[in-house]
């Protein structure tokens, strides 16, 4: 493997990461001797263009029901284990109210592909949010959908979308779902929200079954070549009632490395520390947010459901009140050395300072 040393300015490192070869990632992937200079330049780089600013997002899990069977997502198809359930419009609309109350200009609809939810449906909801916050961002996290339903939302108000591929490597990504499923469908989706006007999101899971430093690089050459507004990453967490159920967690130390990575070569992205990494260890969103996030999503949704939307076990902040889960995150951030703020936090191409 090749020795890494982009010198001490962090700029450099973002020059030399925007080039770097697959032997340099899979170095700085591999080799735990570049951590500390990898997390300082991803850390001091996020400052540049973000100064200490952590953006928050109000999450807002409304159905539990999916078409799909991923192996490694609790609330698959065929786990029929899950107590299931949708909200309603003015359930969705309620919680969106206590979020703008509590300073939330973001507001993040997440649920499996429920096709109950039919064009018209989403589109209601989109629009009543539009009128009623209509400085606020609102953002969708529904899967794959129709290009037709896509830009049919984008029309009804909303701005952003998030679809994490989980995997760019299509040999693993058939390992990890069930056939009727396809990466390169997904990635066309991606694009299709792109050419739409979307702020686009995609992501990985890290630490997945059978996947290698390999996959990762693959990662980081799709996004790349998608040149995404926002990068979601966490841990793969092992549920239950899955197939994977039996497999070992991705491990804390190289999601932040992976975090650190994503924000040396994509410095201008929106980078949330999950609930994942916090479900993992205890510092977890805090120790994300040192080396290069600059996002967190607070839980918004009513508290008797958040139990049910369970993409892996021991998810954590499920009991919480939307106000409870506010004030606990933000003394956590200011703890960490960084600080919330009310905004509706779109990406920075430009940098703060030089």
């Amino acid at each position: 493997m090749p020795s890494i040393d982009y010198g001490t300015d962090s700029m450099a490192w973002v020059r030399a990461l925007s080039h770097a070869s697959d032997a340099e990632l899979y170095a700085l992937i591999q080799t735990p001797m570049y951590d500390a200079m990898l997390f300082r330049h991803a850390d001091a780089v996020r400052r540049i263009y973000y100064g200490t600013d952590v953006y928050i997002r109000g999450l807002i899990e409304f159905t539990n029901y999916c078409r799909n069977d991923c192996y490694y997502c609790g609330i698959r198809r065929s786990n029929g284990m899950v107590h299931r359930y949708r909200l309603t419009k003015a359930e969705i609309l309620t919680c969106c109210k206590d979020g703008y109350a509590l300073g939330f200009r973001t507001f993040v609809l997440q649920g499996g592909e429920d096709m109950a939810y039919t064009d018209k449906t989403l589109c209601e909801i989109v629009s009543t949010i539009r009128e009623h916050f209509p400085n606020c961002a609102i953002t969708l996290s529904l899967g794959e959908r129709t290009r037709e339903s896509y830009r049919l939302l984008y029309r009804a108000g909303a701005n952003r979308y998030l679809l994490r591929h989980e995997t760019a490597d299509d040999a693993h990504y058939r390992r990890l779902h069930p056939k009727e499923m396809s990466l390169a469908h997904r990635k066309s989706c991606l694009f299709q929200l792109k050419e739409i006007g979307y702020q686009v999101g995609a992501g990985f899971l890290v630490g997945s079954p059978f996947q290698t430093a390999k996959e990762l690089v693959s990662d980081l050459r799709f996004l790349q070549q998608l040149q995404p507004d926002m990068i979601g990453i966490g841990p793969f967490i092992p549920h239950s009632n899955t197939p994977f159920w039996d497999y070992s967690g991705g491990s804390l130390i190289l999601t932040l490395r992976m975090l650190a990575i994503l924000r040396l070569m994509f410095p201008y992205v929106l980078l949330p520390a999950t609930t994942a990494l916090g479900t993992i260890h205890p510092q977890g969103r805090e120790l994300g947010l040192k080396v290069g996030a600059n996002v967190v999503m607070p839980n918004l949704s009513p508290t008797g459901v958040r139990r049910k939307y369970e993409l892996y076990d021991n998810k954590i902040c499920t009991g919480e009140e939307s106000a409870q889960c506010r004030s606990c995150l933000e003394q956590r951030v200011e703890a960490a050395g960084y600080h919330v703020v009310t905004d509706v936090g779109d990406m920075r191409r430009r940098k703060l300072t030089k």
